[in-house]
């Protein structure tokens, strides 16, 4: 009797394991998803990059910069001073059959709240895009070309080598320049962000494009494109410090792992949008 119970346990067992449905089967196929980390978004006729994709209780994200949805001047970066659109502003994301919609600004939370630390006003650059729910199923985590991402990571100390997905409508499809690989060259804000140098820099629509360590975690955001003192840098916020913003504030996200293994290096080719 012993043995037989044993036997009918481990039978099902693998039944259930059979039917449950694994993490990746939630995901449509990264080779025919077509929204997935890199897509273009456009905010108010403004041309951004998503970053990652995220989720909660409430439905799925892909994350993209507060500054995306700003109205004013592309010289204003204070999160805490600059005009955005407000939440529930449409957003096209490419791929997409239907808009999404501005869920979470980070802009928008810290004038909410009266943020003043000087350097989560200027480096506190996060916003998230939640889905229609039609569209979910045309959804991978994945980064194309690199995979990914793994977690969420540190920002990366200095001469950390960091890859990132840029896929501005100014390269007219010059699909071979969004894949870049680059080092962190310094520190600013207290932590709040790095200065990157990548090959090729980040472009005005590369702004909100993610950020993977040399072991694949999600790291940053792109945020600004610098003049001086570091003539074509790039700034990237800290995303791990901007997701604990939003969860510190009511807003609260989990990261989705890439269904791809991360590969530390530039593809050759990137397709799709």
């Amino acid at each position: 009797m012993r043995g037989s119970r044993t036997l009918f346990l481990l039978v099902s067992t693998l039944v259930a394991a059979a039917l449950a449905p694994s993490a990746a089967s939630a995901w449509a196929p990264a080779s025919s998803a077509t929204i997935k980390p890199g897509a273009q978004t456009f905010t108010g006729g403004g041309q951004c990059t998503a970053n990652f994709v995220f989720t909660n209780a409430s439905g799925t994200y892909i994350g993209q910069a507060a500054h995306c949805s700003g109205t004013g001047a592309a010289t204003e970066t204070d999160g805490c001073e600059s005009e955005s659109l407000p939440i529930g502003t449409p957003v096209e994301v490419k791929g997409a059959s239907r808009p999404g919609t501005l869920a979470y600004s980070s802009w928008i939370t810290m004038q909410a709240t009266g943020e003043t630390d000087p350097d989560i006003c200027a480096f506190n650059d996060f916003a998230l895009v939640k889905l229609d729910p039609a569209d979910v199923g045309k959804v991978n985590p994945s980064v194309p070309g690199f995979g990914g991402p793994t977690g969420v990571g540190g920002a990366g100390a200095n001469r950390a080598t960091v890859f990132s997905l840029g896929n501005s409508s100014i390269r007219d499809g010059l699909t071979a320049l969004r894949p870049k690989q680059g080092v962190v060259v310094g520190r600013e804000g207290g932590g709040w962000s790095r200065t990157v140098y990548t090959i090729t820099p980040g472009i005005p629509g590369d702004s909100g494009s993610g950020f993977l360590s040399v072991t694949g975690e999600a790291i940053g955001v792109l945020s600004t494109v610098a003049v001086l003192p570091l003539p074509l840098s790039n700034g990237v916020g800290d995303l791990g410090r901007e997701l604990e913003y939003a969860r510190r504030n009511g807003f609260s996200v989990t990261l989705v792992p890439g269904t791809e293994p991360f590969r530390p290096e530039l593809p050759r080719a990137i397709r799709g949008s």
